[in-house]
């Protein structure tokens, strides 16, 4: 594909750089009964970039529903919302990305569903899948992980820790992204390995309301400031 500058920065049609820090997950089954629009509007009131709804038990219609209004309450502040797995849905949606995982559509199949201005982000569990990904001109963001022993997943993996996010960053111009058993003890670290953002479900999606959402991803986006301003 031609038009995505080196790196994978931007798409053709966005003009701002993908935002680096906090990479939010609103994940259904972390939320519990919690509504996952009332979580990304927490998660962008505390001023994260970039949210994404994950829904891997939802029927095609709820999911659909859900992200229509992610999308809604979304509209008119800086986060830029992905949805998880489906492009179908994130073409209907208007989304600003989708994330694939390793069994899901190729990067190239998926292009062709959500059009050359929706950011593509690709998971990725060992140097190969990393190298495949980098390699691959519709993949604009490369996920690694799990960095840290997680129950985000119910087959996460094994644990590929600070080194592999170390060998990734010298990989890859493209975006990186870590996920994995990570909170605001620990993303410091994980940003000082060469991440450029740290994707989090639990240590934000674990909570009584909105509200304790909001503080949740207050608390992430402050520790993540404070790594910046150590390497400022």
């Amino acid at each position: 594909m031609t038009g995505r500058p080196a790196g994978g920065a931007a798409a053709p049609g966005h003009s701002r750089p993908l935002p680096g820090g906090i990479y939010g997950i609103a994940d259904l089954d972390a939320l519990g009964t919690l509504p996952p629009a009332g979580a990304v509007a927490a998660m962008a009131r505390a001023g994260i970039g970039w949210v994404q709804l994950r829904a891997k038990r939802a029927s095609d219609a709820e999911l659909h529903r859900h992200a229509a209004e992610c999308r809604r309450v979304l509209e008119g502040t800086a986060a830029r919302l992905w949805i998880d797995d489906r492009p179908d849905v994130a073409a209907l949606v208007g989304a600003d990305g989708v994330h694939l995982g390793q069994e899901d559509l190729p990067p190239r199949a998926a292009r062709s569903v959500v059009g050359e201005h929706c950011w593509i982000g690709r998971s990725t569990h060992d140097r190969r899948e990393l190298l495949e990904a980098d390699a691959d001109p519709d993949v604009d963001v490369i996920a690694v992980g799990p960095v840290f022993p997680t129950t985000g997943k119910e087959d996460p993996g094994l644990v590929v820790g600070l080194d592999h996010v170390r060998w990734a960053r010298g990989a890859t111009a493209k975006p990186l992204v870590a996920i994995g058993g990570i909170d605001a003890t620990n993303l410091a670290s994980v940003l000082a390995a060469g991440a450029d953002a740290v994707a989090v479900i639990g240590a934000l999606c674990r909570a009584a309301d909105e509200s304790d959402i909001e503080a949740n991803a207050r608390r992430l986006a402050a520790a993540a400031e404070c790594r910046k301003e150590a390497r400022a």
